[in-house]
């Protein structure tokens, strides 16, 4: 129902937070479902919820649809910025909430749709408290939104960085060399563990298992000592050792303990001093969220946006779009905002990786 309790006649839609693969395809998937078959119109709003605030818009028919679903990134563009903490003169934040509502009456709409992760769940949900109709889709690459199983983008980012794991094994293997590799997370490990499963990473440091730099010294020197010419490592954004600061307590051999271990760029001297193996390190960075998606993405994000536009035909609002199984569910807002979806330690994933040897670092 729209405003008023009328039917649903226009629907705005953003994307918010960082890109990622298959933005594109879920436009579409809401704006073939919601303009063809539910005769509702479309409003794009312009970079995230700026675009709200400062009345940006792109009205999308079949002409902005064509070609959408293979397309990288946004047409619509993106940003980080939250509409109750819009940037100010000075470096000072103003709350910018009444100029979004304005924008959205102005418009005549009856339903704002937010591609997002958890941060765009909780501006959507803020938007909802002040009298807003919202519903959300989970996108990003970190797939550590809560409620729902996976978000699109996941396994595109997976796959680019399963494929850059595949090319490091040649030039480690030909070179006799240790390769680490920086994957995104955003402090959550189902990147680097998936890619490293996918990929035949010998090490793999998550958020969840503080790692001990001796224990991912002893794994490396096993395999040097039983012949492997080399060794990869996978280091998600957000891994930590344990107590937070350094290695575990020194042991003969081991690298220097209290050391201030973050990323690649600080372990891998560490790891060369005390293996004495030429060290290469990648920082995949942006890579990951670049680029076309894959089938997989491609086909959730059109479920989940055709599911959208039909629970807001059906007058359904305040839930995100969640897979829940084999199932596409609303879930309520409140139960997304402010929480985060980490690596259990008895996930499958962290079974399968000790099952077949891959070092945790615990």
């Amino acid at each position: 129902m729209g405003k008023n309790g009328g039917k649903v006649r226009t629907l705005g839609i953003l994307t918010s937070g960082g890109d990622c693969p298959g933005l594109n395809a879920a436009i579409r998937g809401v704006a073939k479902a919601a303009i063809g078959t539910y005769g509702i119109e479309m409003i794009g709003i312009l970079d995230g919820f700026a675009g709200l605030v400062e009345n940006r818009v792109l009205p999308i028919d079949d002409r902005v649809m064509s070609g959408l679903l293979t397309l990288g990134g946004t047409i619509l563009g993106t940003s980080r910025n939250k509409p109750h903490k819009m940037p100010g003169p000075g470096g000072t934040t103003r709350d910018m909430t009444g100029a979004a509502v304005e924008t959205y009456r102005r418009l005549n709409l009856d339903c704002l749709v937010c591609i997002g992760g958890g941060g765009t769940a909780k501006n959507a949900l803020h938007l909802m408290q002040s009298g807003l109709n919202v519903i959300t889709l989970p996108k990003t690459i970190d797939n550590d939104v809560a409620e729902t199983d996976v978000t699109f983008g996941f396994d595109s980012a997976t796959a680019i960085a399963t494929e850059a794991i595949d090319r490091l094994h040649s030039t480690a293997s030909s070179h006799k060399r240790l390769m680490l590799v920086d994957v995104m997370g955003h402090n959550a490990g189902w990147l680097a563990l998936a890619a490293s499963l996918a990929g035949g990473a010998d090490v793999c440091l998550i958020p969840e298992i503080p790692y001990r730099l001796d224990s991912v010294v002893d794994a490396l020197r096993r395999r040097a000592e039983s012949g492997r010419r080399f060794s990869l490592v996978s280091i998600a954004e957000g891994a930590r050792p344990v107590n937070g600061t350094g290695s575990s307590q020194r042991t003969r051999g081991s690298p220097r303990a209290d050391e201030p271990i973050a990323n690649s760029s600080v372990i891998a001297p560490l790891l060369e001093e005390a293996l004495g193996l030429d060290t290469r390190v990648t920082t995949l960075g942006h890579i990951q969220r670049g680029g076309i998606p894959t089938a997989t993405d491609r086909i959730l994000a059109t479920q989940l946006g055709t599911t959208a536009a039909r629970l807001i035909h059906d007058g359904v609002f305040g839930v995100m779009v969640a897979v829940k199984g084999k199932e596409i569910v609303p879930v309520p807002l409140e139960k997304v905002a402010g929480r985060r979806k980490t690596v259990p330690l008895d996930h499958p994933l962290i079974e399968s990786a000790r099952l077949i040897g891959l070092c945790l670092g615990d």
